[in-house]
């Protein structure tokens, strides 16, 4: 492996340097240290952008240590390393519910209008849906833009990517069905008043399971760039501290600003008027997600859309088995309880959406491919939501929400009748097919 230049290139230091203010700041609040008193929308702008800095120097870190991870179950540890931002938000909403919880015995909005308890599960909620809505459409529309740029320069495009279509290996058929377990399982949630340890056990479980079958996998050379690559190329001693150094500092910068991030938005929302559930349930992910989705791009753009589309469904099922299953374990630790987060009603709503979505991107997914259309679907029923939750009352938006979830629903159930047959060829190579022959016979035709 040759070695990487001994400058790093320029996107790590100017992530560094986006991440220190919010870092500093932070620390030396909790140091007991002197510290700027911002306004809270100047406060969750730089506590983001730390907390968006800190990403990126994960998902490159997490990248770069693939080169020394062996087996197929890198693609999770990868996934789960880039979306600890999105635990670190997700935290501490469940912890202040919980304390909420321990000292009234109700999670009522406070003095800001937020219920603590309603925060705790909408950045998670929002961060779903972003991630399948805009990160999926992306990588499509990247992939078709960067096959175009091959064909013209005289090219032949990629065995993973047509002009309109995104093809997975069959070797990520675990990925797909093991989201499928999970989506099945939290289409129960909005039935509930709480989620509860029981939940949580369920959860984790369907996580356990996809991670011990993706172990079983082989293991794959990664492609890496950027800073990745000049992390991946040095010889093993340097490469394994900097990759050390690189989640100490990411983690750290995490710890210091994931909290005032937090305040910051629901200060901000009190302050300008502004639902501070929406703020939590949109701007969050802005921050969390971005790396991730602007890394998935750029394999994207190389060619590797197969594999960008992969580490996003990864990113997928980590939320929706790991993410939300550690949501009432920190609530409970932090009450002294073994009682479920409460769900009030806004709550049951955006979970059903959330899982009807979901429930559509599986079916999408059954064929192991992402086709313009497929994209286009995700993309605008996701945008109708959105913007109807910043424009239509509450009424009128969960009127939207049940219409949007009974239309995924409908959608889905329709793409599986029709593709029953590679539904259950899906399901048999997620679960029980030896990864040698999923290897072997490459990727299905996209249905």
């Amino acid at each position: 492996m040759p070695e990487s230049p001994r400058r790093p290139p320029l996107p790590l230091p100017l992530a560094v340097l986006v991440a220190l203010p919010g870092a500093s700041f932070g620390a030396a609040t909790y140091l007991g240290l002197p510290h700027p008193d911002l306004a809270p929308p100047l406060a969750a702008l730089i506590y983001g952008l730390a907390i968006i800095g800190a990403a990126f120097i994960l998902a490159w870190a997490a990248e770069a240590a693939q080169v020394d991870i062996s087996g197929g179950l890198a693609l999770a540890v990868l996934a789960l390393l880039a979306v600890l931002p999105e635990y670190a938000v997700d935290f501490v909403f469940s912890f202040r519910a919980g304390q909420v919880y321990e000292e009234t015995g109700t999670c009522q909005p406070g003095p800001d209008g937020a219920s603590p308890c309603s925060l705790a599960l909408a950045n998670m909620t929002g961060a779903n849906r972003v991630l399948v809505g805009v990160g999926w459409p992306l990588v499509v529309l990247a992939a078709t833009l960067a096959v175009l740029r091959s064909r013209r320069k005289g090219g032949d495009g990629s065995a993973s990517t047509h002009v309109g279509c995104v093809q997975m290996p069959r070797k990520m058929a675990p990925e797909v069905v093991f989201l499928g377990l999970a989506t099945l399982y939290s289409l129960t949630l909005p039935l509930r008043h709480t989620l509860t340890l029981v939940d949580a056990a369920v959860l984790v479980s369907i996580f356990v399971g996809y991670a011990w079958r993706l172990a079983q996998a082989p293991t794959d050379k990664p492609d890496l760039l950027g800073t990745a690559k000049w992390v991946g190329t040095m010889s093993r001693a340097p490469r394994r501290w900097t990759v050390s150094g690189m989640f100490v500092i990411a983690a750290l910068v995490i710890l210091a600003a994931a909290e005032h991030f937090a305040e910051g938005l629901v200060a901000t929302g009190s302050e300008l008027g502004v639902n501070p559930f929406i703020l939590v349930q949109w701007v969050a992910p802005l921050a969390s997600e971005s790396p991730e989705l602007i890394v998935a791009c750029l394999y994207a753009w190389r060619l590797k859309a197969g594999d960008s589309l992969g580490t996003l469904l990864s990113s997928k099922v980590n939320q929706w088995t790991l993410l939300v299953g550690t949501i009432p374990i920190v609530f409970a630790s932090a009450g002294s309880t073994t009682d479920g987060l409460p769900l009030d009603e806004q709550q049951r709503y955006e979970l059903l959406l959330t899982a009807a979505q979901s429930l559509f991107a599986v079916s999408i997914l059954v064929s192991l491919a992402l086709t313009v259309r497929g994209a286009v679907a995700l993309l605008v029923l996701f945008l109708v939501q959105f913007v109807s939750s910043l424009t239509l009352s509450a009424a009128a938006d969960r009127v939207i929400v049940v219409a949007l979830s009974v239309l995924y629903g409908l959608l889905a159930i329709v793409r599986l009748v029709r593709h029953r047959r590679e539904f259950v060829q899906l399901t048999r190579d997620g679960l029980v097919a030896p990864f040698e022959e999923l290897t072997k016979t490459g990727q299905r035709k996209a249905g």
